[in-house]
């Protein structure tokens, strides 16, 4: 395989990576690759730049320097929106949808939004209807969001992501907020992700639930990188029974 392939091959690249909002320089001079089918925890205190980073990764923070790459297309470059298409990102549920009173199957069909609308055809119901199944909430399709648990909720904007199939997931804090039963039922989730080969990007606060499933973790001081470290999983993956 040639220097090329390798680097297009991967999901997730940065390079002497700063970015600095309002005048703050939150991030500096990353150096991170993720390869194919690796779960990475990145940690680190409130302010250490998690969310910045992964913000960043889908073109959500500008890059002030260095770069960025998502399956070797940087933001702004012509193939950037197709490399971008691979990801799903999963934003914190705090701040993802508020009070807006959509129900689950809305919330998930919203993940195939093409060119600014949602396709009318059947078959992206149908999509959507698979991917609650998936995440372990069939028969939650006509549920109101802002009045499911915060397990649900979190597990709904999972369905969200995983509805275009992508190769690439990136979950901004997915176990903030909710209680061990519901980090139980969504490692579960996670878990089957990581069978099915997807890479996959977590902020967390700490492991929790999701031990077993992490490969590597990255943590984050005052926007630079600590420490970058292979965390073996230590028990069996997470099964699907016992979702709610």
């Amino acid at each position: 395989m040639s220097v090329t392939e390798t680097k297009t091959s991967l999901p997730f690249r940065a390079t002497d990576l700063s970015v600095a909002l309002q005048g703050n320089l939150i991030l500096e001079n990353i150096n991170l690759q993720i390869t194919p089918g690796t779960t990475v925890a990145l940690c680190g205190e409130n302010g250490s730049g998690k969310s910045t980073l992964v913000r960043a990764a889908v073109g959500l923070n500008p890059v002030t320097s260095g770069s960025l790459e998502i399956f070797g297309a940087r933001p702004g470059e012509k193939h950037y929106a197709k490399a971008l298409a691979k990801v799903g990102y999963v934003p914190q549920r705090k701040s993802a949808l508020g009070t807006v009173p959509a129900t689950a199957l809305e919330v998930v069909r919203s993940g195939l939004l093409r060119r600014g609308r949602i396709g009318p055809k059947r078959s992206d119901r149908e999509r959507a209807r698979q991917a609650l199944t998936k995440v372990g909430l069939a028969g939650s399709e006509n549920k109101k969001f802002q009045f499911m648990s915060g397990g649900q909720q979190q597990r709904v904007l999972i369905a969200r992501a995983l509805v275009r199939d992508p190769e690439f997931l990136i979950m901004d804090e997915p176990l903030a907020g909710i209680d061990r039963q519901s980090a139980k039922s969504l490692a579960a989730t996670i878990a089957e992700a990581k069978t099915a080969g997807k890479t996959m990007l977590i902020v967390l606060h700490e492991h929790g639930s999701l031990a077993p499933l992490i490969d590597r973790t990255i943590t984050l001081v005052s926007g630079q990188i600590a420490s970058d470290n292979p965390r073996e999983a230590r028990s069996p993956l997470p099964e699907a029974e016992g979702k709610e």
